[in-house]
Parts: C-alpha cells; structure tokens; sequence
C-alpha cells in the first residue's frame, strides 16, 4: 500500500499555492490610507465655509483656479499665498492663457466681507468670465 501512495504523490507533482490573505490585508490597508489622506490633499488650507443652498457646476472639464480668503484675510492661490497686486497680475496672466478660465472662490465664515468682495473684484476686473463661490450645502 505504501507502494502506491509514492506513485499517486509522484504523478500529482508539488503544490502550487499563493496564500491570498497577505495580499487581501494590503489592499484594505492602502484603500483605508487613500480614502483619509484625498480630502487633506485636495484642499490643503482649512476654512470654514459658508452654509447655503449651492447649484451643480455646469462643466467639471474647464480648468478652474482657486483662491482662499483664510481666517485672517490672506489670500492663496492655489496652496501658495499672495497679496492683492500680485492676484491680479496673476489673473490678468491665467486669463490671457485661457479666457474661458473658471474662478473659485473660498472664503471663511469669519473673514469680513470685504476681504472676499476685494477678491471678487480683483477677479472681475481681469475679465474672468465664470466666477464661482464656494459653499456647504445643508
């Protein structure tokens, strides 16, 4: 009997197993890692916004540009900080580049209204076409 136990084993070769769980527990981790670090990613600068009743954005494809009205009344570009006269020669020149540029603006609940009207008129002033403020919904 034991004869035939070593020619069973010698026709069915060695087996080939990759154990799976190794794999299955590093995909979760990296999806878990992904899913906390995109919404620090995309806005780096940490206002609150204004509460409200916002509509969709029409077309997800234009290039829009974003600017931050802190707590404090800075203002970003983007992640970077600038002045008021450096906005607009930054936005005459992104204009000149695309006129159909579309313009974010993030402004704090705590900032004063003039520190966001500023910025708005900055941008209009450059001829920015499609100008945007951002909001939470309910």
């Amino acid at each position: 009997m034991s004869m035939r136990r070593r020619g069973r084993a010698r026709r069915e070769g060695p087996s080939a197993r990759i154990d799976m769980n190794s794999l299955i527990d590093l995909t979760f981790l990296l999806l878990v890692v992904f899913i906390v670090t995109l919404p620090t990613l995309e806005q780096s600068i940490h206002v609150m916004l204004p509460v409200g009743k916002t509509s969709k954005a029409q077309d997800d494809k234009k290039k829009t540009l974003s600017i931050t009205v802190d707590s404090t009344g800075a203002i970003f570009v983007g992640d970077k900080p600038t002045t008021a006269d450096d906005l607009k020669t930054q936005l005459a020149a992104k204009v000149a580049e695309d006129p159909e540029l579309s313009v974010l603006v993030r402004g704090d609940v705590r900032v004063g209204y003039g520190d966001v009207y500023e910025v708005v008129k900055i941008a209009k002033d450059s001829n920015v076409k499609h100008l945007g403020l951002v909001s939470v919904e309910k």
